[in-house]
């Protein structure tokens, strides 16, 4: 009844289609964006179809004998059409893990997609991977996130920082070319000094990205003058916003400018998306809270939502 298909380059536009249409797949699931780094990963992508029909997709890559939902992405998991119910989830599923177990998988890792980026209620993959397999929840990280249509008032720290910010006249405007070099190393900067990290993507990497999907990626920069004192980089979704990349100068956190960038961008820039997600604020395995990062994001509101990840075994 089902045809289990690995991915390959010339499915990407059927696969494109599928994301689009799915209820619960978001444009990082696009295979342009997808392949910006096909070089860091091995990719077992796989299109599920019955009677001919794409019915599923499962982005994934293989490390070894295990399986990624998606290493390179914040959240992987099944897409699934807007016909898709429990009982054929689980079919789905039973033929996806028989596939994995074929060709020698021993593990799968499954980063669930977060239910406020659904189009349309999909939680069977995790209903069915716990009764199915019994997959085990193996890193559960909490993001804050706004519904704007009921937003909590600013915290009095934060109307603070946009006081000062005003009083020192800062502006803030969208952010193009060299505007991503620039709050690149503001960026680089703080992950070096903070946490001896670096951002995730390249500059040149988020720049062809934001060239790929120019409506979707957006660079927000506050400054004095003609001087960056901070920068966010947004992805739009269909019904939310989520910041990926937030940072500000040494002046910039003095002067709080990205307490005027995130009122501005919550009150006149994005009022009308659903939901604001200001992302994760804690690493490992979620274990290790950042408080002072979430207090900031709670300042303007922000509540918890999980981003979980399983694992089960293949057999």
């Amino acid at each position: 009844m089902y045809e289990i298909v690995r991915y390959d380059p010339s499915r990407s536009a059927e696969w494109d289609r599928f994301v689009l249409q799915s209820k619960n797949g978001t444009f990082l699931f696009l295979r342009n964006y997808m392949d910006y780094h096909a070089d860091r990963f091995t990719d077992c992508s796989l299109l599920v179809y019955k009677n001919s029909r794409l019915t599923a997709i499962f982005p994934a890559n293989i490390d070894g004998e295990i399986v990624y939902s998606h290493q390179g992405l914040t959240y992987g998991g099944l897409m699934m059409d807007l016909k898709a119910t429990v009982v054929p989830v689980r079919e789905i599923f039973i033929e996806i893990n028989r596939y994995f177990t074929r060709i020698g998988v021993t593990k799968i890792v499954y980063k669930a997609i977060p239910w406020i980026y659904h189009r349309y209620p999909a939680e069977e993959d995790i209903y069915i991977i716990h009764h199915l397999f019994g997959a085990r929840l193996i890193a559960r990280h909490i993001s804050s996130s706004i519904e704007l249509a009921h937003k909590p008032r600013l915290a009095e720290s934060r109307k603070s920082g946009i006081r000062k910010a005003l009083s020192h006249g800062l502006s803030i405007r969208e952010g193009y070319g060299e505007d991503i070099d620039i709050f690149w190393k503001i960026l680089s900067a703080n992950l070096h000094q903070k946490y001896g990290a670096s951002p995730v993507h390249t500059a040149a990497e988020m720049a062809l990205l934001m060239q790929r999907f120019p409506q979707n990626i957006r660079l927000y920069c506050v400054y004095d003058h003609q001087e960056m004192l901070a920068g966010t980089i947004l992805y739009q979704m269909e019904k939310v916003v989520h910041v990926q990349y937030i940072s500000a100068s040494p002046e910039g956190k003095k002067n709080g400018a990205l307490d005027l960038l995130f009122d501005h961008l919550l009150a006149k820039e994005w009022g009308d998306c659903v939901y604001f997600d200001f992302g994760k604020s804690s690493d490992g395995n979620g274990e290790e809270l950042n408080e002072a990062l979430i207090f900031q994001k709670e300042g303007f509101g922000g509540r918890g939502i999980c981003y979980d990840w399983y694992e089960w075994d293949c057999k």
